[in-house]
C-alpha cells in the first residue's frame, strides 16, 4: 500500500489531483483510515490512475473517463469512444485552420488598406483584372439599399467567400430612386446550388481605376475624376463600372468614413 504522497510520485500527479479524481468516483483508494480519512493505494490504483492520465491527456472529459471506467476493460473495449474523440479533434482542427485562414486574411487586408490610406493621394491607373466567379443580388431602388443584399450575401455565401465586397452599377447615369445595382461577393465555387443568389463568372479585362479614400457620399469626386480621364482617353463609358469596399464598416464597428477606402473600376478593354 501507498500512501497518497508515495502514489502521487508514481503516478506523476499532483496530490489535488488524486483528491478530486477521487471525489469525482474516478479513482478510489483501495483503503481509507477511519480515524485519520488518510487514504492509502495499491498496484491497481497505479494503472487506473495511468490510464485516467492517458485518456486526460487525449482530451476525454472526467464524465467520458467515469464512463470508460464503468463499462470498459481494455482498449478494444473503447474504440467507439477513441473514434468519436477523433472525429471532435478533426473537426476542431479544421475550424481552427478556417479561423486562421480568415484571420490571416484580415491581417493581409488590413496591412494594405494602411499602406493605401498613408498615401494622400491616389491616382487613376490601368490595370488587368482576372475573370472571378461571384454570387450577386439584381436589386432596383436606392443604393444605400444595398446592404441587406450584403446581409443576404454573408449568410447564403458566407462561407464561399474569398475577396472584398462590390457592387456592379448597370447605369450609366446617376439614379435617386431606381438605380439598377448588384451587390456581389467574390467567392470560391461552391458545393451544390445556390437559391437566392445569381452565381456567374464576371469577366475581367482592363481597368481604368481609382481609390477613393472617405465617405461614400463624396465618391462623386472621385467619379468626376476618373470620367475625366476616360474622356481624354477616348474611352467609352461602358456600363457595369465597380464599385470595391476595400475598407469600409467592420462586422463590429462602423469605423471612421473618412478613412473608408473604395475602389472605382471602369472597364476600358476585354470584359465580353
Amino acid at each position: 500500500m501507498y500512501s497518497i504522497g508515495e502514489f502521487s510520485k508514481i503516478v506523476s500527479l499532483p496530490v489535488k489531483t488524486i483528491r478530486y479524481y477521487h471525489e469525482q468516483g474516478l479513482l478510489l483508494p483501495a483503503h481509507v483510515d477511519q480515524q485519520s480519512a488518510y487514504r492509502f493505494f495499491n498496484d491497481a490504483n497505479v494503472e487506473t490512475a495511468r490510464v485516467i492520465k492517458s485518456l486526460r491527456e487525449i482530451g476525454f472529459s472526467v464524465r467520458d473517463i467515469g464512463q470508460i471506467l464503468q463499462n470498459h476493460t481494455d482498449d478494444a473495449d473503447i474504440l467507439s469512444f477513441l473514434r468519436a474523440r477523433r472525429n471532435e479533434i478533426t473537426q476542431q482542427l479544421t475550424e481552427l485552420a478556417n479561423a486562421k485562414q480568415a484571420i490571416d486574411t484580415v491581417i493581409k487586408q488590413t496591412e494594405r488598406n494602411q499602406i493605401m490610406a498613408s498615401e494622400s493621394n491616389f491616382e487613376i491607373t490601368e490595370k488587368e483584372i482576372e475573370p472571378m466567379l461571384i454570387a450577386g443580388i439584381r436589386m432596383k431602388g436606392k443604393y444605400s439599399d444595398c446592404g441587406s443584399g450584403f446581409r443576404t450575401l454573408g449568410k447564403t455565401v458566407g462561407r464561399y467567400i474569398c475577396g472584398k465586397a462590390m457592387m456592379l452599377c448597370h447605369d450609366s447615369e446617376y439614379k435617386e430612386d431606381d438605380a439598377g445595382f448588384e451587390p456581389c461577393m467574390p467567392i470560391r465555387q461552391p458545393k451544390g446550388q445556390i437559391d437566392s443568389v445569381d452565381v456567374r463568372e464576371l469577366p475581367g479585362g482592363r481597368f481604368a481605376t481609382l481609390v477613393h479614400l472617405g465617405p461614400y457620399d463624396t465618391l462623386g469626386d472621385s467619379y468626376a475624376k476618373l470620367l475625366a480621364y476616360l474622356k481624354s482617353k477616348g474611352y467609352p463609358q461602358r456600363a457595369p463600372c465597380r464599385e470595391v469596399y476595400l475598407k469600409g464598416p467592420g462586422m463590429i464597428f462602423r469605423g471612421n468614413p473618412k478613412k473608408y477606402l473604395t475602389e472605382i473600376q471602369f472597364l476600358i478593354d476585354g470584359g465580353e
